[in-house]
């Protein structure tokens, strides 16, 4: 089984997005960081905040980039040329619209599903076979209204549903991490 080397998180960057449900992506990988004390620091030749972690005795690099959404394919496409990391070994981290909110999905492989982050990410990998970790926001309803939901705070009650998410995320990381990854699924998809 291939373990994780890069766990990139996706998000927007800056004070204005720091609380939006877009940033599920950057949530995740926050707390990681918290619980495996690591420190980001930003790189400048990946337009990223990158940090370092060891993780079920896996050393792993975990990444926000700092471009926007829809151009976060090519930093990460570039830290994974420079150490050599396969799709295989990475694990994109994003919200999802067709997941409630306290719902978390791991998932190998599949389409960008109409997520910018992924639709500009699956080019720049030069494929789509890289594992994903989708953290549930819910859907406003409507298509017209999907850019101004993911672009605003959650209510108190779906972010507290969302962190619970992540918590339960948080646990089965070692498993994804080591590829044990039909353990990590039957947990993550049995808890939420």
């Amino acid at each position: 089984m291939t373990a994780i080397q890069l766990v990139a998180g996706l998000g927007n960057p800056g004070a204005k997005y720091e609380q939006t449900r877009h940033n599920a992506g950057f949530w995740f990988v926050d707390a990681v960081v918290r619980q495996y004390a690591g420190q980001f620091h930003h790189e400048n030749r990946y337009k990223s905040d990158i940090a370092r972690c060891s993780i079920a005795g896996h050393d792993c690099r975990l990444q926000k980039p700092m471009d926007f959404m829809n151009c976060s394919g090519q930093p990460v496409a570039s830290l994974a040329a420079f150490y050599r990391i396969a799709r295989s070994c990475i694990l994109v981290v994003h919200d999802d619209l067709d997941l409630p909110p306290g719902t978390v999905r791991l998932k190998q492989g599949g389409g960008h599903g109409g997520h910018n982050g992924l639709r500009d990410l699956i080019p720049k990998l030069g494929g789509n076979d890289f594992l994903r970790l989708r953290i549930g926001i819910g859907h406003p309803g409507h298509r017209d209204d999907v850019v101004g939901y993911v672009l605003k705070p959650a209510p108190r009650d779906e972010r507290a549903a969302i962190d619970a998410a992540i918590d339960t995320a948080l646990g089965a990381l070692p498993d994804i991490v080591a590829g044990r990854l039909d353990k990590a699924m039957k947990e993550l998809h049995t808890a939420t």
